[in-house]
């Protein structure tokens, strides 16, 4: 499985972005699907994931109300969209993906990683 994510940028305090994580290489389905953020100086940190199959999808609580992860089969792609961003969001967002019947929470459970998209909020 490759990944593609990109969508990141320069967005002030109380902004949005949406990140988008593109698969190729095979289907996903029977996978999960994680997106993980990286602040300077600071071990990578899970966000969010979701299981392709079924879209239960699961975001951490200091994002959960502003950050919604989702999926579109038919394009191959999950989706971070993150609303009322703040500087502590800012980090290098990947996305990963493992083959799982539900939801991984740490790196190390993950099999594939795509690159990563940087994500800064200014205040």
């Amino acid at each position: 499985v490759q990944l593609q994510a990109s969508g990141g940028g320069l967005v002030q305090a109380g902004g949005s972005l949406r990140l988008s994580c593109a698969a190729s290489g095979r289907t996903l389905s029977g996978f999960a699907m994680g997106w993980f953020r990286q602040a300077p100086g600071l071990e990578r940190v899970f966000v969010a994931a979701i299981t392709w199959s079924s879209g239960r999808s699961y975001e951490i609580e200091s994002v959960k109300g502003r950050f919604t992860i989702s999926r579109d089969i038919a394009k191959n792609t999950v989706y971070l969209q993150m609303s009322n961003l703040r500087p502590d969001d800012t980090g290098v967002y990947s996305c990963a993906a493992v083959r799982q019947v539900g939801i991984p929470f740490t790196a190390r459970e993950y099999e594939y990683w795509g690159q990563g998209t940087q994500v800064t909020v200014s205040s």
